[in-house]
């Protein structure tokens, strides 16, 4: 996406057709193989992407907001959040005859929202570490182990490893903490 992003967030916003399109072209081959190698269909792709698609127009006419990453990595993120979802409440449902309540699309979407705004605070504090504690930190997220940790930043030990990692973690937690958004979405 080489357009401005305020103004490519403006067009989709805006229902303009060729960015849309672009924007299918660009993303889509990738949320379809995310949600196929997941437990997904083609068909399931399709309806993460317009779910992503809306939930994003939606959440930009609500209030505008700007992106801080690449645009492409923020929407698949959202189309990631939103498939795993998705795979949490198939596995709620159950065999017997017991009646299982469906949540509304507007209800669901409300929750895709606060979803992604959590995401976004912890994406920006995030990137406010120093390099060594995102790396570190982007790693360990990604399910490293601190034996791999250890010789990557070349560490004296697994122990140091678990404490740099637990420094960084307190850090992220504070800067969150102090964000007023925080309180706001930590109770819903």
């Amino acid at each position: 996406m080489s357009k401005n992003l305020n103004i490519f967030l403006k067009n989709l916003s805006e229902g303009k057709e060729e960015d849309i399109i672009l924007l299918y072209e660009k993303s889509f081959p990738k949320i379809n193989r995310f949600v196929l190698s997941n437990n997904g269909r083609t068909g399931d792709a399709d309806d993460i992407f317009q779910k992503a698609l809306l939930q994003l127009i939606v959440r930009y006419k609500n209030e505008p907001f700007e992106i801080n990453s690449s645009f492409d990595s923020y929407f698949f993120s959202i189309c990631k959040n939103l498939w795993r979802r998705e795979l949490n409440a198939s596995k709620m449902l159950t065999n017997d005859l017991e009646i299982i309540e469906n949540l509304s699309e507007e209800v669901d979407t409300a929750f895709a929202i606060v979803e992604q705004e959590r995401y976004d605070l912890f994406s920006e504090k995030l990137a406010l570490l120093s390099d060594n504690c995102k790396q570190l930190l982007k790693l360990f997220f990604a399910k490293t182990s601190y034996a791999e940790l250890m010789k990557k930043f070349s560490y004296n030990s697994e122990n140091v490893a678990r404490q740099r990692i637990f420094k960084c973690k307190k850090r992220l937690i504070e800067l969150i903490k102090k964000d007023n958004r925080y309180t706001n979405l930590k109770d819903l």
